[in-house]
């Protein structure tokens, strides 16, 4: 048991483990919650009809993201349901009921929970930090502990600040190597699930690690720690380092001063040790990934961006080939087809995936002094409303709206289908991080993608390599 206190995310679980309720289940302190109106609204009404008060009031959040409207100068406009705009309301009045800290309409930090939450300094390296939302190990990306949870789950959480957590077992992929030329974080995380399958992360908690890890920026890093629940783990997270804390010094919700200097030696002691051994591990040569996208309607359909549609029959396993079948029906693709010979409608930038200022940076260098084909539609959403702000005080805006695309403000956006069907029928290229059948809409054909792919597609108005727009880069 002495090797268990060796890795990062042992040496975590270990400081919030209150008690031990089997030898597999532990009842953990819960650090921060976040809720938002899709699935917040509910935990709230639960706790209410219970007639329990939240036992830790300003450690909760609200944020409105998933039903907001993301219409350009959307001004006090809420949602474009009447469902959204209900369970908008109720988030909101729930918060000032309890003294929860609100991110709505017109604040200047709201935005995708796992966008603002690293943002704003909510989530810190060594800490829990649980919301109603699959993609909440994103913030893995600063080193904190996240994963989605049930309203109900969210219930116990707002009560009692705590969850009981069976502990997963570890898993650390390594990628080595060098990355080439417009090769981002979306593409290491879908050559991953393409190579290892989507179940490959199965009980465990994954940490990602290796050269190309340390130096990829923070914003780099969330990308990578987003998509960990398609691999099916629970948490996925990079070890903090003085890329971690230049990121988050200074952001509102961070310790300052002396205690800033405290925190900093905590979390650098909180490091997986050289000796330590995880129960599985795998390691990537970079040198091998190039720009990806999928090509099918799960995110281990994957494949580079230069490849060509796969053929079922080149596979034994009947459970496979009846999957691909199924697959190339939906997405109206034929095996041989070259991947950049499709043919796009729309090209789609947002999502808690790719729509910080650093994604928004790199497709506006694909994008500047160029226009998007005739008959593509292009959509921006960025990830926050600062994200916006800074990307207009940069002048990035103008680069999106003069190739052509729509500027929007920040939310969820047509990541998934909210009941907006704007994108039906229609072949995507997205930044998003599920392609799954009907995901942004009804026969949505969607292809997940970098924000230098979506951008480029767009120019080319079919799904071309990045690198051919990007010389000199």
């Amino acid at each position: 048991m002495e090797r268990a206190k060796t890795t990062f995310f042992d040496k975590v679980w270990a400081e919030h483990v209150i008690a031990s309720i089997s030898r597999e289940m532990d009842l953990l302190q819960i650090d921060r919650l976040f809720l938002h109106e899709l699935t917040g609204a509910a935990s709230i009404r639960k706790l209410v009809a219970s007639g329990r008060r939240p036992a830790q009031p300003e450690l909760i959040f609200t944020a409105i993201d998933h039903l907001i409207d993301t219409v350009p100068d959307r001004g006090a406009m809420q949602s474009p349901s009447e469902l959204g705009a209900k369970l908008i309301a109720e988030a909101r009045e729930g918060s000032e009921r309890y003294g929860f800290e609100f991110f709505g309409v017109g604040d200047p930090r709201q935005g995708i929970v796992h966008v603002i939450s690293p943002e704003l300094g909510i989530a810190l390296p060594g800490s829990t930090l649980v919301c109603g939302d699959s993609h909440t190990c994103t913030v893995g990306g600063v080193g904190a502990l996240g994963w989605g949870i049930g309203s109900t789950e969210g219930e116990h959480v707002l009560a009692t600040q705590t969850l009981i957590q069976r502990k997963p077992k570890t898993m650390r992929i390594s990628f080595e190597g060098e990355l080439t030329r417009a090769v981002s974080a979306k593409d290491l995380i879908l050559y991953l699930i393409g190579r290892f399958g989507v179940n490959c992360g199965a009980g465990h908690a994954v940490e990602f690690s290796g050269s190309v890890v340390r130096s990829l920026p923070v914003e780099a890093r969330l990308t990578l720690c987003n998509m960990a629940v398609e691999l099916s783990a629970k948490h996925g997270f990079v070890a903090p380092d003085d890329t971690t804390f230049q990121y988050l010094a200074g952001r509102e919700y961070s310790p300052a001063g002396h205690a800033w200097d405290r925190a900093v030696d905590h979390w650098r002691g909180l490091c997986t040790a050289d000796e330590a051994r995880f129960d599985r591990e795998e390691t990537i040569n970079c040198r091998e990934i190039g720009p990806q996208v999928t090509w099918g309607i799960s995110p281990q359909h994957v494949l580079p961006i230069d490849g060509v549609v796969p053929n079922p029959s080149d596979h034994d396993d009947l459970a496979v080939r009846q999957e691909m079948l199924r697959a190339l029906t939906y997405m109206e693709l034929t095996p041989g087809t070259r991947m950049q010979d499709v043919r796009i409608d729309v090209s789609y930038i947002g999502s808690c995936t790719n729509a910080r200022l650093s994604d928004l940076r790199i497709a506006a260098t694909v994008l500047k002094d160029r226009k998007i084909a005739p008959g593509v539609t292009g959509i921006c959403i960025p990830g926050s409303s600062a994200v916006k702000l800074e990307a207009e005080r940069e002048g990035l805006d103008e680069i999106f709206k003069n190739a052509g695309f729509e500027w929007h403000e920040s939310g969820c956006g047509l990541c998934g289908h909210m009941g907006n069907d704007r994108l039906s029928n229609l072949r995507v290229i997205s930044t998003t991080n599920r392609n799954f059948a009907g995901r942004q809409g009804p026969r949505t054909r969607t292809h997940l993608a970098s924000p230098a792919s979506a951008a480029a597609a767009a120019v080319a108005g079919r799904i071309i390599n990045p690198q051919e727009l990007m010389t000199g880069v």
